[in-house]
């Protein structure tokens, strides 16, 4: 089986990208990056090719010929909300994700009664019904899962879109990712990192529904990309949106059996 991985040097990203690698069913992981991905080249790992790709809204016939047999994609690309301006994340949130479910839907997956499985990382809080006070990142969120849901509808078939929404994501027990987890860096960053290290044991102890472990959330987004969890996504914390799928954390836990 062949994946295809986006946002590999951020946080979700580098918890896929080690399920990847430590999963042998998988026969080739290709990594779109605007950027060298310090941990597949550390791993040395003949199954990896980083493909260096700029701009994240054009996917152009010779790109999409190097990933003609891919069976699916954890599309794992984001930023926060604090980091850029609102243009400038509805780009890189909406408009990103929803050209390359768009030109992903062209591809034919290894087996051809099988649709090409699109892993869309959103986010909890994210909102189909913004209110008047929601924020921006719900908003946005809630709308790419709105879009691309109605992709997967329409290309029946051909792709089926998923969103996932982790909540906490904490790689405090995931040591094979803690070397490449990117750090922020301001006062700001000191501040939030203050912050979640206040937060966090409480999460982890009292508020289990929105914790998102990395090391059950990489191989969990892995399976989804793969089909392995399609016969237990139907439950509480998950609903249908369009031809595929939302899960939201208490979902992936249910289904993860946390």
């Amino acid at each position: 089986m062949h994946l295809i991985l986006t946002g590999a040097t951020g946080l979700v990203g580098s918890s896929v990208l080690d399920a990847m690698l430590k999963n042998t069913t998988i026969s080739k992981i290709s990594i779109l990056s605007r950027r060298p991905v310090p941990m597949a080249d550390d791993a040395k790992d003949p199954r990896v090719r980083v493909i260096m790709h700029k701009d994240f809204e054009s996917y152009k016939p010779e790109l999409l010929d190097q990933l003609k047999d891919a069976d699916g994609c954890v599309w794992a690309l984001g930023t926060s909300q604090m980091n850029v301006t609102q243009e400038q994340y509805v780009k890189i949130t909406k408009d990103y994700a929803l050209a390359a479910a768009e030109a992903f839907s062209t591809l034919k997956a290894s087996k051809s009664d099988s649709p090409f499985r699109f892993v869309h990382v959103s986010g909890e809080g994210a909102t189909q019904n913004p209110g008047r006070f929601s924020a921006i990142f719900a908003r946005i969120k809630g709308e790419t899962e709105q879009l691309l849901g109605e992709l997967s509808e329409k290309q029946k078939g051909l792709i089926q879109v998923d969103s996932v929404r982790p909540a906490f994501v904490d790689a405090a027990a995931h040591n094979a990712i803690k070397p490449y987890i990117p750090s922020a860096t301001g006062i700001s960053a000191t501040v939030a990192k203050a912050g979640v290290a206040l937060i966090a044991p409480g999460i982890r102890c009292l508020w289990k529904s929105m914790h998102s472990p990395t090391d059950k959330l990489g191989p969990f987004l892995t399976d989804v990309a793969m089909g392995k969890m399609d016969t237990k996504i139907q439950g509480p914390g998950a609903f249908r949106l369009g031809g595929g799928w939302v899960i939201e954390n208490v979902g992936m836990r249910r289904m993860l059996g946390l």
